[in-house]
């Protein structure tokens, strides 16, 4: 731990002359990434509850930008009844609520972009998740049982990078043979597992080094090792996470600024 805080304080120096993040313990880490960290959801004003935020988002960008993950994404919006796509940000004594569209969506990677609108928020650096190697220590902040209560308190866990992985897992029977799954085996593609655990509501948590608050990933899914009930009594402390290469990709496409 000793020579952790000599090497990051060197590192720090360097860091500081090149006009990049500098080191930090994760205390201070999380005063610059928690204002970046978004509920994302609908709003339907003739609905009980109105809004309904199950998942997570990260600004980036110019502070109008939020990614997430595609899965995240309501299948169908009511437009007629005026239901929108939304953002919730701010802390849990002062929460602002925004409209949000989407603007990117890589669903072989699982990613979604969505564009708000407003002044900008603060926003999370994108690092090269090709450098990042097994073993590497990494945080991720997010709404692991969604936004309960109308309470917004992101929750953060920490782990390692336990491995790197082809995004394939096995298929049980015959039933899970779907297209999806068909097309990870014609085309996969490595992820990060971390040794975390986390629940459905963190999916489109960013995954980021705890020293700089770099973004590497977005949180994906979680192995289940019985099923989605027993989830919460039984998790399984397997988290995978999408390399933010892909989400540079994404943003490279698409029609934000």
């Amino acid at each position: 731990m000793l020579l952790r805080k000599i090497l990051c304080a060197w590192v720090c120096v360097v860091s500081s002359a090149a006009s990049v993040p500098v080191c930090a313990d994760l205390v201070q880490t999380l005063t610059k990434v928690k204002p970046a960290i978004v509920g994302v959801g609908t709003i339907l004003p003739t609905r009980s509850p109105a809004r309904i935020f199950s998942g997570t988002g990260f600004v980036v960008g110019d502070g109008l930008t939020v990614v997430t993950n595609a899965h995240v994404l309501p299948k169908d919006i009511d437009k007629v009844k005026k239901e929108t796509l939304a953002i919730i940000s701010g802390t849990i004594l002062r929460q602002e609520i925004r409209e949000a569209r989407v603007i990117g969506l890589d669903v072989e990677h699982d990613i979604a972009l969505l564009r708000i609108s407003g002044a900008p928020l603060p926003s999370l650096i994108l690092g090269d998740s090709s450098t990042v190697r097994e073993g590497a220590s990494m945080t991720f902040t997010g709404f692991p049982l969604g936004i309960v209560y109308g309470f917004f308190n992101p929750v953060t866990h920490r782990g390692i990078v336990a491995a790197i992985t082809p995004y394939v897992s096995p298929a049980l029977n015959s039933r899970q043979l779907d297209t999806k799954f068909i097309r990870r085996l014609d085309r996969p593609f490595d992820v990060f597992q971390l040794d975390a655990i986390a629940y459905p509501g963190n999916s489109g948590s960013p995954m980021y080094d705890p020293d700089t608050g770099v973004v590497y990933g977005v949180l994906n899914s979680v192995f289940i090792k019985e099923s989605k009930e027993n989830l919460l009594k039984q998790p399984s402390g397997i988290t995978f996470v999408i390399p933010s290469n892909f989400i540079r990709d994404l943003l490279a496409k698409s029609s934000a600024p």
